[in-house]
């Protein structure tokens, strides 16, 4: 028989559950966090606001990468510019108004068509992307509620309040 779980393990597992998703170091997920309070308001709203305005979060979004993973190893290998110039730092944060493009040389990596000729069935509010197109734009901050991915921050709040 199983005892039931701790409050405190319920909480790591809320943040772990966070971290996976966004494939996030513990010092990246602290800093984040430690930014989300700073900035005032709603600490959950900010944190996954900042955690889908990472760009590689936006690149996977688009639909230019098939997970996370690979998005963030697009990012990294010098695949994606921001506003016309080479980016490969997977934590840069994505502004409002900013395009996201795949640079001229990359356009025949096979994931790269793949994701332009098979876009995802449901892009988020925040971004817009034509069809068959390298680039997209985010056009507004993402909110709590249009993040397709909705874990309880409530938990990660009171993991990191201790």
């Amino acid at each position: 028989m199983r005892r039931k779980m701790s409050v405190y393990g319920q909480q790591l597992q809320d943040k772990q559950k966070i971290r996976m998703h966004y494939g996030l170091m513990e010092r990246q997920m602290r800093r984040t966090f430690a930014e989300a309070q700073r900035m005032g308001g709603v600490t959950g709203s900010n944190l996954l606001m900042l955690l889908e305005s990472r760009l590689d979060s936006v690149v996977y979004r688009l639909g230019f990468a098939p997970t996370m993973r690979a998005a963030r190893q697009l990012v990294s290998h010098g695949h994606i510019e921001v506003d016309g110039t080479k980016c490969n730092i997977p934590s840069f944060q994505v502004e409002s108004g900013t395009t996201i493009s795949i640079r001229e040389k990359s356009r025949k990596v096979p994931m790269i068509v793949d994701g332009v000729e098979n876009p995802p069935a449901m892009l988020p509010e925040y971004l817009e992307r034509a069809a068959k197109s390298f680039e997209g734009r985010m056009i507004a901050r993402p909110n709590h509620e249009t993040v397709p991915f909705k874990p309880d921050t409530a938990g990660v709040i009171g993991f990191y309040s201790r």
